[in-house]
């Protein structure tokens, strides 16, 4: 885990994803190549819900396949904060955190980001880009244009 200091000149440890887990590391490794993803059961045909998981929440079967997203929703819900929830956050306020629902159905907790705070909006048309890390990569979404 990389570091960054607080306010204050203090080691911080920044927050990252869980990405051990067995059911997301696919969710990961694709994000990596810039690619979005979910499972759909191989039973019902439908999408699973955002996180990963071993079975279908539909059907409850185990058997399922990773396809890819186009990426674009909309803003379903989203919260602005003006306080660091963390330090590793500090000097990054202020920010939020959305719900994106994607066209394909599934949503995801992500951030808006190059867009000034105030102008977040419900159902606001947005698409993923690509935020690297050292080891992972982070879905965020901007407004389209």
């Amino acid at each position: 885990m990389s570091d960054s200091s607080d306010n204050r000149g203090r080691a911080v440890r920044k927050v990252k994803p869980f990405l051990d887990e067995l059911e997301a590391k696919p969710f990961w490794a694709n994000l990596r190549k810039h690619e979005l993803t979910a499972q759909r059961c191989r039973a019902c045909g439908k999408l699973f819900t955002f996180p990963p998981q071993g079975s279908c929440p539909h059907c409850l079967s185990p058997d399922y396949e990773w396809v890819p997203l186009s990426g674009k929703g909309k803003v379903y819900s989203f919260v602005s904060y003006n306080r660091a929830w963390h330090p590793s956050y500090e000097g990054k306020v202020p920010y939020n955190v959305s719900l994106v629902d994607l066209e394909e159905g599934p949503r995801l907790i992500s951030n808006v980001i190059d867009c000034p705070p105030e102008q977040v909006k419900v159902g606001m048309p947005v698409e993923v880009v690509y935020e690297d890390h050292e080891d992972y990569t982070l879905p965020k979404f901007r407004p389209v244009k």
